[in-house]
């Protein structure tokens, strides 16, 4: 059933006690921690509780949460790896911060970032899918070159097979920027580039990033190169099938993609 052990037995000894209600509360909240990897704040966990049937305030999940010692992982700072110093074509920013389309398939964003293992460095490219900030594509290699994000990029059309007209935005690397990387256009795309030196302009990738590393690998031993791939695909798969995200009504990826689907028919 998914529950821990220290769980179930402090729900199994509380239940005929005079403040079992409360208790069960407290295991709820534990449970819904762990599940979450320990990412889920106040905010998140209010709402992961009202889908499990709990209706609770903030202010006494807070409160609980202090009294079981339940610290939430936060973000650190990592350095910027994109090189824009190049003499390769740029192309406009036609996306603009525009965060929020209509329709699946409509507007993908794309980056990439480094990974450090006990056998040396790792990279990933991914590709999202703005409406319901689902990770469609990616990549995990040992060099951070075009070809990389290419292998992102026909996974998340080959999985998709998107209309013509597709947004597709990035940064502007000399991955993106390279002839190779033109391919997308024979797909139909057309491609979007942040300003220079801007990484607001890409900010649900970088904010993707930014997730995986605070609350997943930083915790990580990555002793292999493929540990760190393993490690990596399964947070792809807690993110895009369980994580609640602010921006979509504290619903999963896939949750939103699915409900919206069938508003959309």
């Amino acid at each position: 059933m998914q529950v821990s052990r220290s769980c179930y037995y402090e729900w199994r000894n509380s239940a005929n006690s005079p403040n079992s209600e409360q208790l069960k509360l407290r295991v709820a909240i534990k449970d819904i921690f762990a599940k979450s990897r320990k990412t889920y704040g106040s905010r998140r966990l209010v709402k992961a509780l009202a889908i499990a049937g709990y209706q609770v305030g903030r202010y006494q999940v807070r409160s609980i949460m202090k009294r079981l010692n339940l610290e939430v992982r936060y973000p650190k700072r990592f350095r910027v790896t994109t090189d824009s110093r190049h003499t390769l074509k740029v192309e406009p920013n036609l996306l603009n911060r525009r965060f929020n389309p209509a329709h699946p398939n409509q507007v993908w964003t794309t980056d990439l970032s480094y990974i450090w293992t006990n056998e040396g460095w790792m990279y990933l490219a991914v590709v999202i899918d703005l409406f319901s900030r689902r990770v469609v594509g990616w990549a995990i290699d040992e060099h951070m070159q075009t070809s990389l994000c290419i292998k992102a990029l026909q996974m998340a059309y080959w999985r998709k097979k998107p209309e013509t007209g597709l947004l597709h935005h990035s940064d502007r690397g000399s991955q993106y920027a390279s002839h190779d990387y033109q391919q997308l256009k024979m797909m139909g795309m057309n491609q979007s580039m942040s300003a220079k030196g801007d990484c607001w302009d890409n900010s649900p990738t970088e904010r993707f990033f930014r997730s995986l590393k605070s609350e997943h690998l930083s915790y990580e031993s990555l002793k292999t190169k493929m540990m760190a791939k393993l490690s990596i695909i399964d947070y792809i798969a807690f993110y895009n099938g369980q994580r609640l995200h602010s921006t979509l009504n504290y619903q999963s990826p896939i949750a939103f993609e699915s409900l919206n689907y069938k508003e959309i028919a």
